[in-house]
């Protein structure tokens, strides 16, 4: 398998719009949120594009899995070059790692021919990544690890991703991400422990010290990839305790009026199964989609319950608020931040399945990066949801499928 590192200025389009100039918006905190599901990350990618082209810059990026990748691949590069980067890094890892011309000359033309045939050839691009693994991203064991009745850590997975690391390193400048000019904070669980863990530039252990290590390490999904070994620990992909970042940003003090973006790649709507392979698919979705809808209304209860507080402690009077132990720890938890969290979810295609986070195809990565850019683009058409949520509101949710704040 060739593990060349990508040039970007092979996959760099021709064509991108000029990011336009954007007012400031009225928060002191700007989130991207990016969530885990491996090939489903290209969407991601699209609203970031979609966002560089209106010129709304986050001065928080927050990642898990796949997200924590594109994550390291914004925070990585300079804003005129970031799109570029993360297109040379998507074009290369939705490679097969064995060519066939044929078959990959086919892809556009079965794509016309429907549902049906489309899910078939997406199926096949899935098997071939099973056995084939992707060219620069990851690759079969030989032997494979069911060989072996003990092997050390880094080597217990069906595939190795040491090439993975070569693609970033060639794409992505630690120096920048580490200078803590953007926010930058990827999820992890110690295997050890079992903890979940934020690998955060800016405050912690990690301040001013990330390497490319705490990126993989958010996406070493097991049994699939190994952990990855930091300090003497060994890490797995956080999603196996968390998919979305979301509370990890808005639980940070100071709390600060904050915008999210949050990007789901799993969607709660989905049709009634009526097959085997259609019920594990829709397993999938209502399992990761459940944590983000959790998380997101928990927060926004809290929220809620922060800003009631404040008003209450009006009704006391400063001297026992000062005075009174119960009242300084109400003061503590008293907040009236506005928070604004616009969702952004990829919506299931006709063609998709059971194996859509591990099927890379080019052409449903570029299909998955344009619903993305369409996403983002009619979400900042409301350009009321940039604003401050309303006086009497703490907490609001957007979402462009849905167009009203449940």
């Amino acid at each position: 398998m060739s593990s060349r590192p990508p040039d970007p200025r092979e996959c760099a389009p021709g064509s991108e719009p000029a990011a336009q100039a954007s007012p400031p918006l009225p928060f002191d905190v700007v989130a991207l949120v990016l969530q885990g599901g491996g090939a489903l990350g290209s969407y991601q990618a699209g609203v970031i594009e979609g966002l560089d082209e209106a010129g709304v810059e986050p001065n928080w990026l927050a990642g898990i899995s796949i997200g924590a990748l594109n994550v390291a691949l914004i925070a990585g590069n300079p804003p005129g070059e970031r799109i570029a980067r993360l297109r040379a890094f998507w074009e290369t890892i939705c490679r097969p790692a064995l060519v066939l011309p044929l078959a990959d000359a086919m892809q556009q033309w079965i794509a016309r021919l429907g549902g049906d045939a489309r899910r078939l050839f997406n199926a096949i691009a899935a098997w071939r990544a099973i056995v084939e693994g992707q060219r620069a991203f990851f690759a079969p064991r030989v032997p494979p690890p069911w060989t072996a009745i003990e092997l050390p850590p880094g080597d217990a997975s069906y595939y190795d991703t040491s090439p993975l690391r070569d693609t970033l390193a060639a794409l992505v400048d630690l120096d920048r991400i580490n200078s803590g000019e953007i926010r930058v904070s990827v999820g992890a669980v110690n295997v050890r422990t079992g903890d979940f863990e934020y690998f955060d530039n800016t405050v912690g252990p990690w301040k001013g010290r990330l390497r490319l290590e705490h990126f993989i390490a958010s996406g070493a999904l097991p049994p699939g990839f190994p952990p990855v070994e930091i300090d003497g620990e060994y890490y797995w992909d956080g999603g196996l305790i968390s998919n979305t970042p979301l509370s990890h940003v808005l639980s940070a003090t100071p709390r600060r009026n904050t915008l999210a973006f949050q990007v789901d790649l799993w969607s709660a709507l989905g049709t009634v199964p009526t097959n085997i392979w259609d019920v594990q698919e829709r397993q999938k979705d209502i399992q990761y989609s459940s944590r983000t809808r959790a998380i997101t209304e928990l927060m926004a209860r809290e929220q809620e319950l922060r800003n009631l507080i404040r008003e209450l402690l009006k009704f006391v009077p400063e001297e026992t608020r000062l005075a009174d132990g119960l009242c300084r720890t109400a003061s503590d938890w008293a907040c009236g931040r506005q928070v604004g969290v616009i969702q952004l979810i990829y919506q299931e295609k006709e063609w998709d399945g059971l194996a859509k986070d591990y099927e890379f195809s080019p052409q449903t990565m570029h299909d998955h990066w344009a619903s993305g850019l369409d996403d983002v683009r009619s979400a900042l058409a409301h350009r009321e949801w940039l604003d401050l949520p309303p006086p009497d509101r703490r907490f609001v949710t957007y979402d462009p499928h849905r167009e009203s704040d449940p």
